[in-house]
């Protein structure tokens, strides 16, 4: 729900006598940097929680580990790199260190890929993977999300009464789904997390949750529209979308490993 793009992210210089809003291998991040992010994620709809934080968080933290190995293996003196990196320090003037650096961690992450490739045995283990998982049912979902377990018990009730759902999903704090009735279209339960995926499972057509379902983003109401029978693309339409998820998870994994090794403070 929330995307805070590494490309968009600008970087300020700290201070010496700013409080670093996180610190990686000595090097401070400033609050300044994560007032930007969170100032993205207050454009698209989110108020400030304790989950936001931990996100923006992470995902500084990701950024850094990255540009700091990037600088390890000697990709800020590449002259192509380099010259990319001036290019964009000088495009924005103001937004000069964040966009040197996402030019750097682009380029080393770029290299990374080009040299642990992705094979199609891995693809068609993670196309079987997927399939056996994903279950045999399609359902067509609507959801409330609210900050606390009491707004969503109130919406339970009022439900019971005969409100109707579309009206209060307007009360839903996820912004994209708060005016179209709290549509999120056909999903299958790979596609969501399992407290929610557990939920959907147990509900027919036209049924809604009757008890608030708790996942990491808050509490939900759910209501299944529809189901059908899941219908799974081949391997060769599902191939370019299975190929980029796994080097997403290359890039994760590689992250974790140099975050696992890195001093945070």
């Amino acid at each position: 729900m929330l995307a805070l793009v590494l490309g968009a992210t600008l970087s300020l210089a700290t201070s010496a006598t700013e409080k670093p809003f996180v610190t990686v291998n000595g090097k401070p991040v400033s609050q300044a940097d994560a007032d930007l992010y969170i100032g993205q994620a207050h454009a698209q709809g989110f108020s400030d929680s304790p989950q936001l934080t931990d996100h923006v968080r992470d995902e500084l933290i990701r950024r850094e580990v990255l540009f700091q190995q990037a600088q390890k293996t000697g990709f800020d003196r590449n002259p192509e790199v380099a010259a990319r990196a001036e290019a964009a320090r000088q495009k924005i003037l103001a937004q000069a260190q964040a966009t040197w650096e996402i030019e750097i961690v682009r380029a080393y992450m770029q290299d990374f890929l080009k040299k642990n490739p992705v094979s199609d045995d891995q693809l068609k283990a993670m196309y079987n993977d997927m399939k056996a998982k994903g279950g045999s049912t399609q359902y067509k979902v609507r959801h409330i999300l609210v900050k606390d377990e009491g707004e969503a018990k109130d919406i339970i009730a009022k439900l019971n009464k005969g409100a109707s759902f579309g009206d209060l999903a307007k009360e839903s704090i996820d912004a994209d789904t708060r005016y179209n009735g709290g549509d999120l279209g056909w999903i299958t339960s790979s596609k969501v997390v399992k407290p929610f995926a557990d939920a959907v499972s147990h509900l027919h057509k036209g049924e809604y949750t009757r008890t608030p379902v708790k996942t990491g983003y808050g509490f939900h109401v759910i209501e299944v529209d529809d189901t059908r029978p899941l219908q799974v693309p081949s391997f060769e339409d599902m191939k370019p979308m299975l190929y980029q998820q796994a080097q997403a998870e290359l890039v994760d994994r590689m992250v974790k490993n140099l975050r696992a090794k890195a001093t945070i403070q």
